[in-house]
């Protein structure tokens, strides 16, 4: 088989369904890897093909970025919204390659993302909503920079669950009390379910979207 785009690692679907599986496509953080959100598959609903994907930009001395952050000496945190694009892009043609390779149903691609997986969801939801169905975001917010918008009828059939640490100390939570809102705006209703951890997923929340996930069959 034709090596897909990305690096990923990936759990093959224990429970057949009609026609083909469904995917979810993990998208780690910031300095992290392929195998960081892996430790969810296992406890994940198992009628689902999961792969997750490593960022294609390698750091020092270990992990991976979708794009770059840097701080000035004031601070203040800038992200690199071309590198961004760039890696939006980059996913969404891998759920193309993904969907292909493993015989996947390509109207059924959920983005499962943390922090900067989280953000570049979102890009990849709003801006190819043809290609997503459902978008989990944790310890992220909505980089409009990122987004080529649609209209709103062009989402109507996503389903987006937002959550967020009340004591993030790496993304504040009141950026993520944006996206309701945002989405609203666009057609999307959603909540912020919003939890007393940092920077991270506490149990409770992944049992809460794992829920979500299954109610939408």
């Amino acid at each position: 088989m034709k090596a897909l785009s990305l690096e990923h690692i990936i759990q093959k679907p224990t429970k057949t369904v009609a026609g083909k599986s469904p995917l979810i496509l993990l998208l780690h953080g910031y300095g992290s890897d392929e195998n960081d959100l892996f430790s969810f598959a296992e406890e994940l609903p198992d009628e689902y093909c999961i792969i997750s994907a490593r960022a294609p930009i390698p750091m020092q001395p270990y992990g991976n970025a979708w794009y770059a952050i840097s701080i000035d000496p004031n601070g203040i945190k800038t992200s690199d919204n071309d590198g961004a694009r760039q890696s939006r892009n980059k996913i969404a043609a891998f759920i193309d390659e993904a969907v292909q390779a493993y015989d996947l149903d390509p109207y059924n691609v959920t983005l499962l993302g943390f922090s900067q997986g989280t953000i570049l969801s979102y890009g990849v939801a709003l801006s190819y909503p043809e290609k997503v169905k459902n978008v989990i975001g944790l310890s992220g917010y909505i980089n409009q920079e990122i987004i080529d918008l649609k209209s709103n009828a062009a989402y109507a059939h996503l389903n987006i669950y937002n959550s967020h640490g009340t004591v993030d100390q790496v993304i504040p939570i009141e950026a993520a009390r944006k996206t309701p809102d945002y989405l609203k705006a666009i057609g999307i209703e959603s909540t912020l379910s919003e939890f007393p951890v940092g920077h991270g997923v506490h149990p409770t929340n992944f049992y809460e979207f794992k829920e979500w996930l299954e109610k939408l069959g």
